[in-house]
């Protein structure tokens, strides 16, 4: 009989030895009676270090999983945690190839039946998708949570051409988590591995910005260059409220493969432990997924409806929700008809109108935006638009006569004139409350010079008139009868992009809204199953976590200042003992009325400790640009001891200077 629960076997170092002599580490639970009655395997394959990194989300999922008949495998990537050798990159072909060499590797063991899913989020929801783009032939299924199908265009690194902050805060994240030693309990060579990682391991940002424009850098690994490469029944999931939610409608519209899509409101965690709430069975959602494509277990799971959203009610801006009221529809992935308001005089309406309107934004516009990717829990989520719809162009509704739900992706289309050949717009739907507070319900960005082509862009002529059109981000989000919608847009938007060589002055003088509009949902919903998982992991906390974002302002220069601090505590791994803990801290500056004197900075901390073994890494990152120039440095140190006995057993500075491609 399926599904009776079995007790579980958790294997914490299984050696996985690839071609090139290269040991990889997996953490492995799987049924305990596994070697005499095989399960399927289900990989998540990741550089997040198995045994603190990640070790409280698969505490909660994989165990729970294996309990119902599946080889669970968390393995660690090439130069990362407790495996041997060197990271190159994010989704370099070496970590492919060595993906399908482990699902291979996986499938002739004695304890699997021979058939492969593959899982994950985020980074493991990308590999996920790549690997079965490449099409291991055991590989039957896969899970992708929070990912994308466009390396370029939808990932932390250009957004509409424009260059994405996070491009620098997110390789700068990764400079301080691949700086971490193995675990001294598992590897007796780990000084020596955790040298050789210091030496070799690359400065993500840089490389990133020397391919400014959608190269055949970014097309490898983006599935959206084949569809009909992926064979694998593929369950994506996302939310409304993560930086990855454009991928699942896409690929419910683009695969042949059976697929299904869901999108709750959550950031950027799995759905059986986000934030805000209702969060859902995601658990029993993957077994039936499992069972159907890697048992064959005839469920009715590819009769699910293909398309499960959350409709989430409007609400009043804030920086942290708990929760959203709303409902779950279900359907077929198609948008809900468009009706096209256009742009007047302030005005947004179902009629044309005569539009001379000027866009200049001072280079702060965009500081309640939040954070480009929202997974640390804090004050991440935009806050109220007012501030920034103040320095932008705004278009506003007359009070909605009905409840008014919005499903899809909204499309903008505007005629605009500027007087310099670089520059770029950001566009925000905004919900307008009757007091006037705004909320942001989606936006989306382009750089102007990318207008045509993003792998080939052109400067603009200054003077002459172009035609731009650009989608937002998707979103299912109901408006009230009595509110307004409010189309807000600007020609900065910091500090989510890096703003354009010169303050640009555009002139607005045509546009229209193309809005996905639902029909009034009736009748009931879909209900998922409450959330199940396995018990939480045991820790003892040393440092408690800590989030804060302040903004200031230098009433004697001018400059404008973000400073965000993540204190993500200090704990002790009550099962095999070993500490972690980690600070960062960010600094993003700007003058209202100077694009040069943009600069960010990051600074890390990361602290591993076992048995009298005290190491601490800190890592410093920092850009700022010219006209011509983009310049960084970087700084990587590593200490080992504790306090005053502490020594430096490596440092290494970097300089890079990349010219500016349109950008």
């Amino acid at each position: 009989m399926e599904n009776v629960l079995r007790p579980v076997a958790e294997t914490p170092d299984m050696g996985i030895t690839l071609a090139d002599g290269c040991r990889l580490s997996a953490r492995v639970w799987m049924p305990a009676d596994a070697a005499t009655d095989p399960v399927p395997a289900i990989m998540e394959f990741l550089p997040y270090r198995k045994r603190d990194g990640t070790a409280a989300r698969d505490a909660l999922t994989h165990p729970w999983m294996a309990a119902r008949g599946y080889a669970c495998i968390r393995v660690d990537m090439r130069g990362n945690g407790d495996s041997e050798g060197l990271m190159e990159d994010e989704y370099s072909p070496q970590e492919l190839s060595d993906a399908v060499e482990v699902i291979h590797w996986l499938a002739a063991q004695p304890w699997c039946t021979g058939t492969v899913g593959m899982m994950g989020i985020s980074w493991g929801g990308f590999n996920a998708l790549q690997v079965a783009a490449l099409d291991p032939a055991p590989l039957k299924a896969i899970v992708t949570l929070c990912s994308t199908v466009d390396r370029y265009a939808d990932d932390i690194h250009y957004k509409g051409g424009c260059l994405l902050n996070e491009n620098l805060g997110w390789g700068a994240t990764m400079w301080a988590y691949s700086s971490r030693p193995p675990d001294p309990a598992l590897r007796p060579d780990w000084r020596d591995m955790w040298l050789q990682r210091l030496e070799a391991e690359p400065f993500l940002p840089a490389l990133w910005l020397r391919h400014q424009r959608r190269d055949a850098y970014w097309r490898h690994g983006s599935v959206c260059e084949d569809f009909g490469a992926i064979t694998a029944a593929t369950l994506a999931v996302g939310g409304w409220g993560d930086s990855y939610k454009n991928a699942v409608p896409v690929l419910v519209g683009n695969l042949s493969a059976p697929v299904k899509g869901i999108v709750g409101p959550w950031v950027h965690k799995y759905p059986h432990f986000a934030v805000p709430e209702p969060r859902i069975g995601f658990l029993q959602e993957a077994l039936r997924w499992w069972d159907r494509w890697l048992k064959g277990i005839a469920n009715g799971a590819e009769d699910d409806p293909a398309y499960r959203q959350y409709l989430m009610d409007g609400v009043r801006p804030a920086t942290w929700y708990a929760d959203r009221p709303g409902r779950w529809l279900a359907g077929d992935g198609a948008p809900g008809p468009m009706r096209r308001l256009h742009l007047g005089q302030g005005a947004l309406g179902d009629a044309p109108e005569p539009l001379q309107s000027l866009i200049a934004s001072p280079q702060h516009c965009g500081l309640v935006g939040g954070e480009f990717c929202a997974i640390w829990l804090g004050p991440e989520q935009p806050g109220d638009q007012r501030a920034d719809d103040a320095l932008s162009a705004r278009f506003d509704t007359a009070p909605l006569d009905r409840d008014t739900a919005i499903t899809g992706a909204p499309r903008v289309t505007l005629t605009l004139t500027a007087d310099r050949p670089q520059a770029q717009i950001a566009v925000r739907l905004c919900h307008v409350h009757p007091d006037g507070a705004s909320t942001r319900i989606t936006w989306g960005v382009l750089n102007l010079s990318h207008r045509d082509s993003h792998a080939d862009p052109a400067p603009l002529v200054p003077g002459q008139p172009v035609t731009v059109t650009l989608d937002l981000d998707h979103i299912a989000y109901r408006v009230p009868a009595g509110h307004r919608l409010r189309l807000a847009v600007s020609s900065s938007y910091w500090p989510m992009l890096w703003p354009a060589p010169e303050s640009a002055a555009l002139m607005l003088s045509e546009g229209h809204l193309d809005l996905p509009v639902h029909p009034a949902p009736d009748g009931p919903g879909w209900d998922f199953p409450a959330p199940d998982a396995a018990p939480a992991l045991q820790v003892e906390v040393l440092r408690p976590e800590h989030h804060e974002r302040a903004v200031t302002t230098d009433l004697t220069t001018g400059l404008v200042s973000l400073r965000i601090l993540d204190d993500f505590g200090k704990r002790r791994d009550l099962g095999h003992g070993l500490v972690s803990g980690g600070v960062a801290r960010e600094w993003w500056d700007i003058h209202p009325d100077d694009p040069l004197s943009a600069r960010g900075r990051t600074h890390w901390t990361m602290e591993v400790e076992r048995d009298g073994i005290v190491t601490r890494t800190e890592t410093h990152a920092e850009m700022w640009s010219d006209a011509r120039q983009f310049h960084l440095t970087a700084r990587l140190e590593a200490w080992e001891g504790q306090g005053a006995a502490a020594r430096l057993v490596h440092a290494r500075d970097l300089h890079e200077t990349i010219d500016r491609d349109h950008a």
